[in-house]
């Protein structure tokens, strides 16, 4: 029965999290997809350095294996992160702060919009072609921290609408307390490449502290200048942490 549960839970949170297809016949349940976010990404973040080795064993470039899998994950997804990451972006131009969460609502892309979407890939993408060693840790890590800064700002701060996209989030997460399973496979993940060998110890704990200092930066300054969170800015979140990880590694390579 638990096993049961937590199998429609994973479903759940892959079909609204991903493009990838699964049968009908699975068990789903959405109520409580959110707290399976951070395996999503993570399973996420191992297609991306699954299809980053292929590339390497053809021979391509590392400059255009970068694109490739950012441009890969932004096609997994549907661009549904980012295009959070856009709309906050638009509400937070808007001076008076009554209006921003209209701003948000608005499905045109504004200037601000667009300038952080293209902030965003600019940064993974440079990131990542600065990165000749330990991509696919990064790539996994990176995707993951990003869902757990999302579970984090789910729990920590009170959601603004009272309906919306990201309202049976708030429902389904309410305490600190329920980030942390997440949190303990972040870490055994990080301790397993170090432990195997995969990655040094320094780039093993850089990356926990990227991930986590982003992780409650981005959610707490987000929060401050709209006083809580929404959807968007969940996808906020979770792109601007996956930046954080990516630059921080990429200099510490």
């Amino acid at each position: 029965m638990w096993l049961r549960k937590q199998w429609a839970r994973l479903n759940a949170a892959l079909l609204f999290y991903t493009r990838l297809p699964l049968p009908r016949s699975w068990p789903t349940a959405f109520e409580s997809l959110a707290k399976a976010a951070v395996l999503v990404g993570c399973l996420i973040g191992l297609l991306l350095a699954g299809t980053d080795w292929l590339l390497a064993q053809l021979g391509w470039p590392l400059a255009v294996r970068s694109a490739l899998v950012v441009f890969g994950g932004l096609w997994l997804t549907g661009g549904l992160h980012l295009d959070g990451a856009m709309d906050t972006a638009d509400g937070l131009a808007v001076p008076e702060a009554q209006r921003r969460l209209a701003a948000m609502a608005d499905s045109r892309s504004g200037a601000f919009g667009v300038m952080a979407a293209i902030a965003i890939l600019l940064l993974k993408v440079s990131a990542l072609s600065a990165m000749p060693y330990h991509r696919g840790f990064a790539l996994l890590l990176a995707a993951g921290w990003g869902r757990w800064g999302q579970q984090w700002a789910i729990a920590r701060y009170p959601y603004l609408k009272p309906a919306g996209k990201g309202a049976f989030h708030k429902a389904a997460i309410r305490s600190s307390w329920e980030t942390l399973p997440s949190l303990g496979l972040l870490i055994a993940l990080s301790l397993g490449g170090w432990w195997l060998n995969w990655v040094p110890g320094a780039i093993a704990l850089w990356t926990g502290l990227a991930g986590g200092l982003s992780s409650a930066v981005v959610a707490a300054w987000l929060a401050r200048r709209l006083g809580g969170h929404t959807g968007d800015t969940y996808g906020a979140v979770v792109e601007w942490v996956e930046v954080a990880v990516l630059t921080v590694l990429a200099g510490v390579s």
